[in-house]
């Protein structure tokens, strides 16, 4: 069989092999964080407790299976641009910005967990500009701008629950 007929066909997307390697690795870093923020929100949804319980229950169940479908689409956008996504607790825990939280917190202690994380989550993002931009890409742009709308809205709306 001809070598050539087996291997693979090169990536002619626009945006040169160095660029997709940049914007595939800083999507890794979003994936990491994503499913550390989906992992911790699924964590206190079980084990919440307290006067909020009930709320606090139904919310983060909202939140993490929102997080859990966004997973897919950051994974999908790295394999997109030619490379192998992240898959092991060990890749998510080098590659994350977020730390994991030992043991089980009070309630307002897991809102404000959530909320760093959240924060952390469209820091991450937010920093992927700069190299999607000068390499005009537009789908991980649009990828990056929803993710952010997410995340911002996210922590808006937990950091309510924090006020008097």
């Amino acid at each position: 069989m001809n070598a050539k007929l087996t291997k693979a066909p090169m990536i002619d997307i626009g945006i040169s092999a160095d660029e997709r390697k940049k914007i595939a690795l800083g999507l890794s870093s979003l994936l990491a964080d994503s499913y550390t923020l989906y992992l911790m929100t699924h964590n206190f949804h079980w084990n919440v407790t307290g006067p909020q319980f009930n709320s606090l229950h139904q919310m983060f169940m909202l939140q993490y299976t929102e997080q859990w479908n966004a997973l897919d689409m950051i994974a999908e956008r790295i394999r997109a641009l030619g490379h192998p996504a992240p898959g092991t607790y060990k890749a998510f825990v080098k590659l994350a910005s977020i730390k994991e939280v030992d043991g089980v917190p009070k309630a307002t202690d897991m809102i404000r967990h959530l909320v760093a994380a959240q924060e952390a989550t469209a820091r991450t993002a937010r920093q992927l500009f700069p190299v999607v931009g000068a390499a005009e890409d537009q789908p991980t742009a649009d990828l990056l701008t929803q993710r952010l709308d997410v995340h911002e809205k996210t922590a808006w709306m937990l950091r309510s629950l924090l006020e008097d």
